[in-house]
């Protein structure tokens, strides 16, 4: 059987991971089960298993308090691949046979639109840290359903597109070329830049497609110089981000790169070297400079993973945030049943004090986005191998 189905993974965090036990009556509890699927291998890797750290991190602290509703919680880890196919199954596995009341995973686009179906009807709510785009908590909305499962605390595409479509016009760049992986998430995200360049009467001087692990960008980077583009922006993930700013160096072509918030995978930071420095992205939270909060948050990571470095902090940081708002809908409701958690949800009455920012109603029942507008995220900027605001817009960063 497939590694992701086995259930030597599904892992009792509040009691393994805890220096100090739990309180007996919560170990004597039946735990609250809760699905975490990502892509754990893989060239997203970085960013599934920064997610499910840091929910496991969350996870470990509510415990330490006492659970919820004097129950341990659990999460239930399946690894997805990134993969669509793979990632339905998941979702079905965890509904039908793990019995999940909420899943506060993925990360792909395409993972998320596949999966989210099953969880829509079965009534159990996904309350994903992960996918961006802009079209998965639409599907369901009403009045396409009486209720939708599908919510997110994540930055969706329309937003990022905003900021790079904002910095690309500030830095006065009058001719883009789109470079965007083949993907649900890279051909989504393309669209909504050419959507958000049009806007704004910018006409793209090339739009191109990759494949995911491809290792040349040549061609692709041959039409868009041949084009005169003075700036490329990117709808990809890290390996194949760095394969465009390296195969930029081999042709001595030195223009600036600006890109959806994957530029900050270590595996493009890494993998590019020099050739990514000055890399330009969206992110909702930046550890450069961490103030007291921020700190611990660093600190309990490290033990949690047993890593010195984060690798995804945005994702740890949105897959932390979302364990304390399901924890938060699952105390108002007084039960892990679907559709009290789904309701208590939109109607949430107490604030949830996350790391990137205090929730605050964060849902309704006709909007089911928790970052609602530019306000929240900052640029990011890759420079000397980690992430740093821009000189340019320095809020978030403490």
């Amino acid at each position: 059987m497939p590694c992701h189905l086995d259930r030597r993974h599904t892992l009792a965090l509040g009691l393994a991971l805890l220096a100090a036990p739990l309180p007996l009556a919560v170990q004597a509890a039946e735990p609250i089960r809760i699905g975490m699927s990502g892509p754990f291998t893989g060239g997203s890797g970085p960013m599934g298993v920064s997610m499910r750290d840091g929910a496991r991190l969350a996870v470990s602290q509510i415990n330490a308090k006492g659970g919820v509703l004097g129950r341990p919680l659990e999460l239930v880890e399946r690894d997805d691949e990134a993969k669509n196919e793979v990632g339905a199954q998941v979702a079905q596995e965890l509904i039908s046979k793990e019995k999940v009341v909420a899943n506060v995973g993925i990360i792909n686009t395409g993972v998320a639109l596949a999966s989210a179906r099953f969880y829509q009807e079965a009534q159990i709510p996904l309350i994903t840290p992960g996918p961006s785009g802009s079209s998965l908590t639409e599907q369901f909305a009403p009045p396409n359903t009486d209720a939708s499962y599908i919510f997110r605390v994540s930055l969706r595409d329309r937003i990022q597109v905003d900021m790079i479509v904002n910095e690309i016009i500030r830095r006065k760049f009058e001719k883009p070329a789109i470079l965007a992986d083949s993907t649900n998430y890279g051909q989504l995200g393309r669209d909504d830049l050419v959507n958000g360049l049009n806007k704004k009467d910018i006409k793209p001087v090339a739009v191109e497609k990759f494949n995911v692990k491809d290792v040349d960008m040549t061609a692709q980077l041959l039409r868009s110089k041949s084009a005169g583009a003075d700036v490329i922006l990117t709808y990809g993930v890290g390996p194949e981000l760095a394969q465009i700013a390296n195969g930029m160096a081999k042709l001595g072509w030195k223009v600036p790169i600006v890109g959806s918030w994957t530029l900050s995978m270590p595996n493009f930071i890494e993998n590019a070297g020099a050739n990514g420095e000055g890399a330009r992205m969206p992110q909702t939270i930046i550890l450069s400079n961490p103030d007291e909060k921020k700190k611990a948050f660093i600190d309990g990571f490290a033990k949690i993973s047993g890593g010195t470095r984060i690798p995804g902090p945005v994702w740890a940081a949105q897959g932390y945030d979302t364990v304390y708002i399901l924890a938060a809908a699952i105390t108002q409701a007084g039960s892990t049943a679907g559709p009290k958690i789904q309701h208590a949800l939109e109607n949430l009455n107490t604030k949830v004090d996350g790391l990137i920012m205090t929730y605050d109603k964060p849902f309704s029942a006709a909007d089911h986005e928790a970052f609602k507008d530019t306000s929240v995220a900052v640029m990011g900027e890759v420079r000397g191998g980690t992430i740093v605001a821009t000189s340019e817009d320095k809020k978030g960063t403490n």
